[in-house]
């Protein structure tokens, strides 16, 4: 989720009325019978996969030699640089033959894993290859990198956000227990991807931002806002991909999804497109909201139109930096694409009609056009709240 969060006021949060509290207990409501009508039949991810699985090893031994002049087998590169030839000595410690010390190729190619005695590395096993050997190293396994850096992770928001960093590990756990637990098995099980999603953010939102800014009407009206944000982000990602007749199958993995689990691509290219701006929706509805709460505050004769153009004002100022966060982080998610593009030296406007290139257009400007929707709704919606509840506490504290 966004991490620029200006957070509702104590005096915001200090008695929540109870059309907020009913607020929230139906959403919830709503959004938990959502889950329940899509919750995934059954949890078998791996219905329809291969043979293949994957092991672990530790290299005792490596014995390296030359390589034969030109390619080797369909695919192998025939730049000797590019090539490793040789065997290694590999314990396994996981799989069928835990214990066992076998005899791999090196592996050799273009982004292959260079290994040396004492690595731990991931295998691939196939009992049922006919032609070679059952198995190949494939990676390297980064267990204990992984926990030490997430050690640090951890230690670093705790010891900076005390007790508002341990909900916001809170929230975050939450919403991998979501996408992992909910969102990807219901994906696989057939279910509608884009309704799926739509749920999933709909419960992260409203759980994650509760538990980080508390239950008040500043965080209800941010809450509200996202959502609808998501809606027409969903809205406007569906029609451009109607519209350009994008098949949603743009790498290996889309195509391994599609013909072995039958998941709709489209589907799936649409959830992935909310997921991913749901991160940042959420930052720019939370400041909004507490931005016009904090004017009311410190100017009780605003009116709703003078906090409205008070606070988005803040938020024109804040959309003009995410908006060059989100292309940027989605510049750098497909940099290999765009070296590629540039390297083609094709003409722009076949590169930019070509699937892969477009699929990440419709990302960067379905989200982006979704995060600019949510700065007026939610400015609109808190002025209009913070404006009734000024007028009420002014006309409770005239005396009869």
């Amino acid at each position: 989720m966004g991490g620029r969060h200006a957070h509702p006021s104590r005096g915001a949060a200090g008695t929540t009325p109870l059309p907020v509290l009913a607020a929230v207990a139906g959403l919830l409501s709503l959004v938990a019978m959502a889950m329940v009508w899509l919750w995934p039949d059954h949890t078998d991810a791996t219905a329809g996969g291969s043979a293949t699985r994957q092991v672990t090893g530790v290299v005792q031994t490596m014995a390296r030699q030359a390589c034969p002049e030109g390619g080797g087998a369909a695919g192998e590169p025939t730049d000797r640089q590019q090539r490793t030839c040789g065997s290694a000595g590999v314990r396994l410690r996981t799989g069928a033959g835990e214990g066992d010390t076998i005899t791999v190729a090196l592996p050799s190619g273009t982004g292959a894993p260079t290994v040396s005695i004492g690595d731990e590395v991931a295998l691939e096993y196939s009992p049922d290859n006919p032609t070679g050997s059952q198995y190949a190293i494939v990676d390297h396994v980064r267990g204990t990198e992984l926990w030490v850096l997430l050690t640090a992770f951890i230690l670093a928001v705790v010891a900076f956000g005390r007790w508002r960093g341990v909900s916001a590990l809170l929230g975050l756990a939450f919403t991998f227990a979501v996408i992992l637990g909910f969102v990807i098995p219901a994906i696989l099980d057939g279910k509608p991807p884009l309704a799926v999603a739509v749920v999933g953010c709909a419960a992260i939102v409203l759980v994650v931002l509760y538990l980080t800014h508390g239950i008040g009407q500043t965080t209800t009206v941010a809450v509200a806002g996202t959502v609808v944000s998501l809606l027409v982000t969903g809205l406007l990602s569906w029609t451009a991909v109607e519209a350009m007749k994008l098949s949603g199958a743009a790498d290996d993995s889309s195509f391994a999804l599609g013909q072995l689990h039958g998941v709709d691509l489209r589907g799936l290219l649409l959830a992935g497109i909310l997921i991913g701006s749901l991160g940042v929706l959420d930052d720019v509805t939370v400041t909004q909201a507490a931005t016009v709460q904090e004017l009311a505050e410190a100017n009780p004769d605003y009116g709703a139109g003078r906090l409205y153009r008070a606070a988005l004002r803040v938020g024109r100022a804040h959309i003009a930096s995410v908006i060059n966060t989100i292309v940027l982080a989605y510049a750098g998610a497909s940099l290999p694409l765009l070296v590629l593009v540039v390297a083609l030296d094709d003409p722009i406007g076949q590169v930019l009609s070509d699937q892969l290139v477009a699929t990440e257009l419709v990302r960067s400007v379905a989200g982006t056009i979704g995060l600019i929707s949510a700065v007026p709704i939610t400015t609109a919606a808190a002025a209009f709240l913070a404006h009734r509840r000024a007028g009420k506490a002014a006309r409770v504290a005239v005396p009869a």
